[in-house]
């Protein structure tokens, strides 16, 4: 299977600390690098995690507070610098449009790099130019318009290796079962649906800056991997409500209630110097996997059921 894993590039809220930078993620899916609101210091992240401007082929913007997207002008220009030959795509919310704009061109330079904006006006399937799945946008509940986003593979199908020997096929015959759907064999004919069987496909959430809303339970519901906020602890949960926020414990309901397999946990308050806090919360809620990201962290999707 190619290759793919979810690259924590920062993992702080409001305010950076010294061991936390200013959100950034990457999701790397095969050929496809997806840029998840790049904060300030998203650019020198991306070089101790390894990550080339030329990975990136789509940024998601969940919304237009600073934190979540003051790291796009810089990635912008070294997009540019490096010449990038592909184009990339952008989706953030419509009405930041006079901020994306504004982002895009905070300093003169000479533009080369081919953006193409997919301003979000509403929920539901976006435009992804060859993309090998299906990205779709959620409202969430934030001061500011906010969406979060979730790529989804669609189902395939895998062939027993068993059940053909049975059969006795083998060779091109194979081939020719798998284009056609059906094929004849020593007098009958065999079908694709005897020899094997459907295979799900892979789904990542992304949900960021929120409180608990219907566009949250949407997103997460049944994906592989979902990260979200989980800037709050529950003795917070007041604060988090005023400002549009998630508590750990809140998030790993989500997780359990929306039947998540990786549970990542992410955009923490500087008030918090460890997250172990974070990590009892959700343990309490959520029986699955449950990852604290960390700066640089390296996050691969849960294996194929």
């Amino acid at each position: 299977m190619s290759q793919r894993e979810l690259v924590v590039l920062g993992t702080a809220s409001q305010v950076p600390t010294k061991l936390r930078n200013h959100n950034g993620y990457l999701l790397r899916w095969a050929e496809e690098g997806v840029l998840f609101d790049p904060g300030e210091g998203t650019q020198r992240q991306m070089t101790y995690a390894g990550v080339s401007a030329t990975d990136i082929t789509r940024i998601a913007l969940t919304h237009f507070h600073g934190d979540h997207c003051l790291g796009l002008p810089g990635i912008v220009q070294r997009i540019n610098l490096d010449r990038v030959p592909h184009p990339v795509d952008v989706y953030y919310p419509a009405s930041g449009e006079v901020y994306y704009q504004r982002l895009c061109n905070a300093t003169a330079y000479h533009r080369t790099v081919d953006l193409r904006p997919h301003p979000i006006v509403e929920g539901g399937p976006l435009e992804a130019p060859g993309a090998p799945f299906v990205l779709t946008a959620a409202p969430l509940s934030h001061p500011v318009e906010a969406f979060g986003y979730r790529i989804t593979e669609p189902d395939g199908f895998r062939m027993s290796q068993r059940r053909l020997r049975e059969l006795g096929l083998s060779g091109p015959v194979v081939g020719e079962l798998r284009r056609l759907g059906a094929v004849e064999h020593e007098g009958r004919t065999v079908t694709l649906a005897e020899v094997g069987e459907p295979r799900p496909g892979q789904s990542v959430a992304f949900v960021m800056d929120t409180r608990l809303c219907d566009g949250v339970f949407e997103l997460a519901s049944g994906v592989d991997l979902l990260v979200i906020e989980a800037t709050f602890l529950e003795s917070q949960a007041d604060l988090a409500a005023e400002h549009g926020h998630l508590t750990a414990a809140q998030a790993a309901g989500v997780a359990a209630e929306a039947g998540v397999r990786t549970l990542v946990l992410t955009h923490f308050s500087q008030r918090y110097r460890t997250l172990d806090g974070h990590r009892a919360e959700a343990e309490r809620r959520f029986s699955g996997e449950i990852v604290v990201a960390e700066d640089l962290a390296r996050i691969p999707l849960p294996p194929r059921l």
